[in-house]
This record gives structure tokens, sequence and C-alpha cells, in this order.
């Protein structure tokens, strides 16, 4: 990937999904020992298409996302592809990979002995090459972006939870990923900071930033999902738009699970 000294590219025009495939999943299993956790998962997620993947706990759902950057290996016969190449096995391949598929986990995984601006610069300077000077420059921007820049010469136990998972989403914004993936972004956070953190990830899916959200925030599922992916067993059993799903599922595990959700 070559470098590139301009700041974070202009987002496409919201509301709109593109036709080039960006993560495509064929005929992916996973196994843990005896336990089958995905089950012949057949999916394709367009450029800048917000896809949700609800589901009851151990549904699978944290597995699917972690497959897709290679966190969690898969069955030999799958086939999972970025941009339409194959998925890297290891080694500089994969660690580029890794730099155009971002996460944001749960637990936020921030590094407690960096400062807030170096979380987010540690990626650009080290993997992509950037000086320091501009890998600031832009993590500047990314911070501001996100609602924290005040908080840059900050250590992370400094701050909140949900400032936190900020920080941990404009880390991800600065490797200029192709995709970002969500693992339950919010479920380790006080209530009252939940909405911080929807609040980004409404504005980034307002901007076009393609992403696969693991959630079971379902205000944030029909407000800025274009896709909702269902899945119970390791398998998807319902895939379809959110109004849809939330109006008229039409598996009986889904309605059971709206059902359970939607009446506390």
């Amino acid at each position: 990937m070559t470098q590139s000294t301009s700041g974070p590219a202009d987002p496409p025009a919201a509301g709109t999904t593109g036709t080039r495939v960006l993560v495509e999943l064929e005929d992916v299993n996973k196994h843990f020992g005896s336990f089958q956790a995905l089950k012949d998962i057949n999916l394709t997620i367009p450029e800048r298409q917000v896809a949700i993947v609800l589901g009851p706990s151990g549904s699978g759902k944290s597995t699917l996302c972690r497959t897709i950057n290679r966190l969690e290996t898969i069955d030999e016969g799958g086939t999972i592809r970025i941009d339409g190449k194959p998925l890297p096995a290891e080694g500089k391949a994969l660690a580029r990979l890794r730099a155009d598929v971002g996460m944001v986990f749960q637990s936020f995984n921030l590094f407690a002995h960096k400062s807030i601006l170096e979380n987010v610069t540690l990626g650009p300077i080290k993997v992509k090459g950037l000086k320091k000077a501009q890998a600031e420059k832009e993590a500047m921007e990314l911070l501001e972006r996100v609602g924290v820049a005040q908080q840059a010469k900050k250590m992370p136990a400094q701050l909140s939870g949900g400032q936190q998972q900020r920080v941990a989403i404009a880390r991800a914004l600065a490797m200029r990923p192709k995709v970002l993936l969500f693992d339950e972004p919010t479920s380790a956070l006080d209530p009252e900071m939940v909405q911080e953190v929807l609040d980004v990830m409404v504005q980034l899916a307002r901007e076009g930033m393609t992403m696969v959200v693991v959630t079971h925030e379902m205000g944030f599922a029909r407000k800025a999902g274009d896709r909702v992916i269902f899945m119970d067993g390791g398998a998807v059993l319902e895939d379809t738009d959110p109004e849809t799903f939330f109006t008229r599922p039409q598996h009986p595990r889904a309605k059971d699970f709206l059902g359970k959700i939607l009446t506390h």
C-alpha cells in the first residue's frame, strides 16, 4: 500500500451503497473442537453498507466478526475475501489486511502505558510508515472528529469508558480502513456512556464507512443499519433490511428473539 501524505479521504455520499464487494464469505465454517460455532456462512458486504449482526448470546456473532480479519481462523474449504483478495494466512500480507479491516472491541484494548495520541499514531507510524508529525496531525483530526481531542495527552486510565471507546474508534480510523468491524462496542459501557459512542458510529454510517456491527443496540440497528443479519446456532437465519426485520421477521427464532428484546 502506498503511503499518502494527505489527510483522510473525503467520505462517499451518505445513503449510497456501492456495487464493489468489500467483504465476501463463502462456505465459512468454524469449529472449536467438536463445537461448530459457524455453519455454512455465505455473505457479501458491498462498499458503504452498514451490516448489523444480531442474535442471542452464543449465536456466533462475535466469531463471525473475528474471522473477517483472521483473529479466528476458519475451517478448510471456506474462503474469506477482502476487496477481492483472499484472506492471507500470516505474515506481512496479514498485517496489511488488518490495516484495511479495522476493528473496535468491546473492551477498548488501548495500550495502557501510552498516551491517547500515542495510541492513535502507533499504527500509522509502525505499519504505514507515516512520519510522526503527519501521523500526529491526522490523529488530532480524528480525535477531534470523535470528540476527545482535548484528552490527547492523557493516559487511557484517565478517561471514561465512553471516551476510551471513542479513542479506539479513532485509532481504527487512523489506519484508513476499507471496512470497520465493531464487536459489541458498547456492551462494556455504563448506560449513560453508550449514546456518545453510538453517536460517533451513526456519523460514520452517514459518511459512508463500510461497517459490520455486532450489537445489542436495537435503536442503533434501526437508525444506522442498511441490513440486519440475524444469527442463531452459528447460522444466518435471516438477512434483510432493518424495517422488514423489526416489523415482519420471517424466521420463528427471529420472532422469538425480538419478542423478548423489544418487550423490555
